[in-house]
């Protein structure tokens, strides 16, 4: 019996949606071979039948492909293409509203509705010039729309916000262990301007990221 057979190459051929399925499985199966076989039927578009017939040897080397994407480390997307509309990164935290920050906060550490926090950071770009653009105001009830965003725009999102409270923390040391003198905050020309994103937004990403409930590995 002959079947294609379609490796992903990279974390931007594989959707959220497919994660979230993925995960739900391994939680209520432990089995090795088994969550082999689903992990090559949901990231490669294999039905269960063909998955079956594939060579041991050949399977063993398709899911350390498939691992070793999971290990990396992606870098933050700011802008992505997704079904002919085109999402950018929310330019500054510190304009987000209440619903938003709420729903980020609520939903950013959990993989189920990890979707919804999404919708947060990313929204559609109404208008571009060079690398300015602005998005669309966010829409509560939009929270389905981007569950096929790719993985490694997700990744390097949650990477990015874990880096920020990397670095907010080191900051804070180095505040304790050195009273700051008056024009200290003018020295911080680092934290003033991170890609759009203001230095006063550091508090509540670290917040965020007190709770964050993914797991890293």
């Amino acid at each position: 019996m002959k079947f294609k057979l379609t490796i992903p190459s990279s974390l931007s051929e594989i959707s959220l949606s497919q994660y979230q399925k993925f995960l739900k499985i391994q939680e209520n199966n432990k089995e090795s071979y088994f969550l082999q076989c689903k992990m090559i039927e949901i990231f490669c578009h294999l039905d269960a039948k063909s998955v079956r017939l594939i060579k041991l040897t050949d399977a063993s080397r398709i899911v350390q492909i498939l691992n070793d994407m999971f290990d990396s480390k992606p870098q933050l997307v700011k802008t992505f293409e997704l079904s002919g509309t085109e999402y950018g990164l929310i330019p500054n935290l510190d304009e987000m509203s209440l619903g938003e920050y709420v729903d980020l906060d609520t939903y950013m550490g959990d993989w189920d509705n990890m979707h919804i926090a999404m919708n947060v950071l990313y929204r559609p770009i109404k208008e571009k010039l060079g690398d300015k653009y602005l998005i669309k105001e966010y829409d509560v009830d939009a929270k389905d729309k981007i569950n096929n965003i790719p993985m490694d725009v997700v990744f390097g999102a949650v990477f990015f916000l874990y880096n920020l409270g990397i670095d907010l923390s080191k900051v804070m040391v180095d505040y304790l262990e050195n009273p700051p003198t008056e024009d200290w905050m003018d020295q911080q020309t680092s934290l003033e301007n991170m890609d759009g994103i203001k230095a006063s937004s550091l508090h509540s990403l670290k917040t965020m990221l007190d709770d964050l409930k993914i797991s890293l590995n």
